[in-house]
């Protein structure tokens, strides 16, 4: 396997069964709402239709995670969840780990990633849209657990 994609400090590698707690403890402090579980979280570091994904200064250090769903049968891929630190904003953290969710997807043979985001979260959107992330379809309408609205975007791997 190559090496994840770093920006600048940051490294990102696929997480492992020790980073649990690490994982819940970052996905508590990023979300109010729309958290992915301890359990789940436990599920997809077996499965082989995800790739959850750790960002960090050094190994114990977590700036930021991502999950990554793969379908059977589907060359497209699902950035499900991208979540830094607050602190941790502006500083590489999701753009090293966009660059590993696309290698991820890439090493699985998809040709494209797709992805959900708030229609309120305009830096993300920002970012999405400076990786070359398309909006397709419709508004999303009542997305989010909180009732929020959602865009979809696409990109093409190539």
């Amino acid at each position: 396997m190559t090496p994840s994609p770093a920006t600048a400090a940051v490294r990102v590698r696929r997480a492992e069964l020790s980073d649990l707690d690490d994982l819940v403890a970052l996905e508590h402090a990023t979300f109010d709402s729309d958290r992915v579980s301890r359990a789940q979280f436990r599920r997809h570091l077996d499965s082989d239709s995800a790739r959850v994904l750790v960002a960090s200064a050094n190994h114990r250090r977590f700036l930021g995670t991502a999950l990554v769903f793969f379908r059977k049968g589907s060359r497209v891929a699902r950035l499900y969840s991208i979540a830094s630190l607050p602190e941790a904003r502006g500083k590489g953290v999701g753009t090293a780990l966009i660059e590993a969710a696309e290698a991820a997807a890439r090493q699985r043979r998809c040709h494209a990633l797709r992805l959900e985001v708030r229609t309120d979260n305009e830096t993300a959107v920002r970012l999405y849209e400076r990786f070359g992330y398309h909006r397709f379809g419709p508004v999303v309408k009542g997305f989010y657990e909180d009732g929020s609205d959602a865009y979809r975007y696409e990109k093409i791997l190539k």
